[in-house]
């Protein structure tokens, strides 16, 4: 919920901050029963903003495919043997931008149908939330095993629901980041084979050529990153991680 409403915020104060108007930003609380909206201040609008803006973190890590492409590419890290190499912060820039680009249809939904209604004044605000979230939950649904919706459900207490719509967003979010868990360790899984079979193959052939001493993991890493330049790994990995979306 929060997403949608970070989205909607910043769009919308972004432009009247850029000009500096000394008016107050089209931002609104809807009044109690005939009470007109009342506008917020320039002051207060800006500390939603910047509060909201700090909860980014969390929204990006339970919302979105960004989990499962971090974890998968620090397991290939791990099964490289490269140590920091690449480097955290490149790890994160490839999966920052790989979840902006698998989640566009998702992104381009929200703006279509939540945020340029919104900005036009034709919806309200709860109007402009429940619709951005729609696409949202959507994409979480068809990422999340139905084992894990039951799971979280059966903790919360739900008996049941009529349709997969009645699942509130507190079983939803729990129980996707457990499903993106689960799938990006079964990937990671799959990548550590290949590399675990060479450090075995040149752990054997050490041992018994009695070069004890020298370490298999120095002589094992060419030999790694020859295979993996060789299939051409990182556009098979990402294309791969790309493609094992439901959007």
């Amino acid at each position: 919920m929060m997403r949608a409403i970070l989205i909607v915020i910043v769009l919308v104060l972004v432009p009247g901050l850029a000009a500096a108007q000394d008016a107050a930003l089209p931002l609104v609380v809807e009044g109690v029963g005939t009470e007109a909206p009342e506008q917020l201040s320039l002051s207060l609008q800006i500390l939603v903003t910047m509060t909201l803006l700090t909860l980014l973190p969390a929204l990006l890590l339970s919302m979105s495919a960004f989990v499962r492409m971090i974890i998968v590419l620090s397991i290939l890290r791990q099964a490289l043997g490269t140590a920091q190499t690449p480097p955290n912060q490149v790890l994160i820039g490839i999966s920052l931008f790989l979840t902006f680009f698998v989640m566009s249809p998702v992104i381009n939904t929200v703006n279509a149908d939540a945020v340029q209604p919104y900005r036009d004044g034709t919806i309200t605000m709860t109007e402009a939330v429940t619709a951005g979230l729609k696409p949202v939950r959507a994409f979480m649904l068809d990422q999340t095993r139905d084992a894990d919706l039951k799971l979280f459900a059966d903790i919360a207490g739900h008996s049941g629901f009529d349709s997969i719509d009645d699942v509130p967003l507190s079983v939803v979010i729990p129980a996707f980041m457990v499903s993106e868990l689960k799938t990006a360790f079964q990937i990671g899984f799959l990548i550590f084979i290949p590399f675990l079979i060479i450090d075995l193959v040149v752990s054997s052939v050490l041992m018994s050529m009695g070069m004890m001493m020298l370490s298999p993991m120095l002589i094992s890493l060419p030999f790694k990153l020859m295979l993996f330049v060789l299939v051409d790994g990182w556009a098979l990995l990402l294309g791969t991680l790309a493609s094992s979306f439901y959007v």
